[in-house]
């Protein structure tokens, strides 16, 4: 026999499952923020919708909720790793699959969580909470997931706005400050359709103040040129990722690099991309000797990405580290990769697990660099340096910037293929740009080879898939924007304040509605 209580909860699960419909379309939407679709809005409409889908969800739903926001996010956003674990990787379909997933519901549970605090400890309604409890709950969950076990801070929503005046905070406030106008944006729109009279006010006020203020700061210069522009050569060896570890492909490598590097001796700085070589530095010694010997009698500085190998010691087995190295007239210089790629350089865990799963997975595992070093030089330049993944850490090695006048980005996305990866990485080396007033040099083997100017424009790329130089100069910069000198502390301890005085009324009425 059918009942009321029976029809009614049908109807609530049906309603349920079109809100977690709806989530998940949410979260899918938001990658089309990103590069190369550029939908920018989204950004702001996204987060927006989900805020909206939390309103009056219990603990349990608004979990629920979050997870399925992120699911959508990260499976429509990271869809390429499956081109570099099964098509470049050669892993099976099935194991791919099963490392694809096991990354996208870690990620999931980030929102998970975020839906749970909202709705056990926010009140249910009102300024407070569209205005300071969501979007700096959101913002902090966003960070945590930057760093926690490694971190995976791709597709931050910050990331989105690189191209629009929004990014006028990112010297201030770097990344997470744009993140974090957003998410007041997202409130806003909120405290507009479900507010008083007064708070649709408040939310018009602060919506205003969200568009005009990055609009007011983008137009300060923060850093100075301090010399000449520099000529730069930047070679894209475009090695196809299924032979760049074959063998047989060695010779071929090296003669590229060679004959490449030949033609466009002359230019100050000469920039090789991530893990150029198969070999390590040691293994190629005489043959980057030939490169050196070459370069110096032009008056080039070569800046090359290679492996690092450390024989074993009394207290240390042997270690390989992804590593930079630079040559110039006056000094060679190393940086080693600091921020290795989960489940493929390193793997996350305790020693037991990580040393079955490098076999499982085929994974040579790599030795994190050291989290002090120093910029490396390059003919006039004084660079800081990132390798692939190091340059998704904006808040990294900041201490280098007043003595580093340009950035210098090497990485290797051939292994996405013809992927939105490519997209995506470029737009967080032009957030980089952003948030410390410099030039940055990107040298891909493929990806998007590209000189970015202080403002986060592009300025000059690389065609794709094609061994080729590209030729450009940057100018040395000089200044340390807000975000320089403070780093992500300043927006991280507003949004913490925010929230412990929201929880320090915990015991108010509201809060115990919202957690019934």
């Amino acid at each position: 026999m059918i009942t009321t209580d029976s029809l009614s909860r049908s109807r609530l699960s049906t309603v349920r499952r079109l809100r977690l419909a709806m989530a998940t379309a949410a979260g899918a939407a938001l990658c089309a923020a990103f590069a190369p679709m550029n939908l920018w809005l989204l950004g702001l409409l996204s987060p927006a919708a989900l805020m909206a889908l939390w309103q009056r969800a219990t603990p349990r739903h608004a979990a629920a909720l979050g997870f399925c926001f992120n699911f959508g996010t990260f499976v429509a956003g990271t869809y390429w790793l499956y081109i570099s674990i099964h098509v470049m990787g050669g892993l099976p379909i099935w194991m791919a699959l099963i490392v694809m997933a096991a990354l996208v519901f870690m990620l999931s549970l980030y929102g998970a969580f975020l839906g749970w605090m909202v709705a056990t400890w926010l009140p249910p309604a009102g300024a407070t909470r569209w205005l300071v409890g969501l979007p700096f709950a959101w913002l902090l969950v966003e960070w945590f997931r930057g760093w926690f076990l490694t971190g995976f801070p791709w597709l931050s929503i910050g990331y989105s706005q690189t191209d629009t005046w929004m990014a006028g905070i990112a010297p201030v406030l770097g990344v997470y400050g744009v993140s974090a106008l957003l998410l007041l944006g997202a409130g806003a729109l909120l405290c507009l359709a479900l507010g008083t009279r007064r708070e649709r006010l408040l939310g018009m006020l602060v919506l205003v103040l969200v568009w005009v203020v990055p609009g007011l700061l983008r137009g300060i210069a923060w850093t100075h040129p301090s010399g000449a522009p520099v000529s730069v050569a930047i070679i894209q060896g475009a090695i196809p990722a299924d032979l760049k570890w074959t063998e047989e492909h060695y010779a071929e490598q090296f003669d590229t690099y060679r004959d490449l590097t030949r033609s466009a001796l002359g230019a100050q700085v000469i920039v090789w991309p991530e893990a150029a070589l198969p070999e390590s530095a040691q293994q190629a010694s005489e043959y980057l000797l030939e490169r050196y010997h070459e370069a110096h009698a032009h008056q080039s500085a070569l800046v090359i990405g290679i492996f690092r190998e450390e024989a074993a010691s009394n207290d240390q087995p042997p270690r390989t580290f992804n590593s930079l190295l630079t040559m110039g007239s006056e000094s060679v210089d190393w940086f080693d990769k600091q921020h290795l790629v989960p489940f493929t350089e390193i793997i996350p865990g305790p020693a037991f697990a990580r040393q079955w799963l490098a076999f499982l997975l085929r994974i040579d595992e790599f030795t994190r660099g050291a989290s002090r070093q120093s910029p490396v030089r390059a003919g006039p330049l004084v660079l800081l340096p990132s390798i692939c993944y190091d340059d998704g850490y904006g808040s990294s090695n900041l201490d280098m910037l007043p003595a580093a006048n340009a950035l210098v980005n090497v990485t290797n996305d051939g292994w996405f293929g013809r992927s939105t990866a490519r997209y995506q990485h470029l737009q967080i080396a032009q957030m980089r740009s952003i948030e410390t007033g410099r030039y940055l040099i990107r040298a891909a083997n493929d990806g998007i080879s590209a000189i970015i100017g202080p403002d986060g424009k592009v300025l000059k790329t690389a065609p794709g898939f094609v061994p080729t130089v590209l030729h450009g100069s940057v100018v040395p910069m000089q200044g340390m924007p807000p975000f320089a000198r403070f780093g992500n502390w300043p927006v991280l301890l507003l949004g913490t304040a925010a929230l412990l005085a929201i929880l320090a009324d915990r015991d108010g009425p509201g809060i115990k509605s919202a957690g019934q």
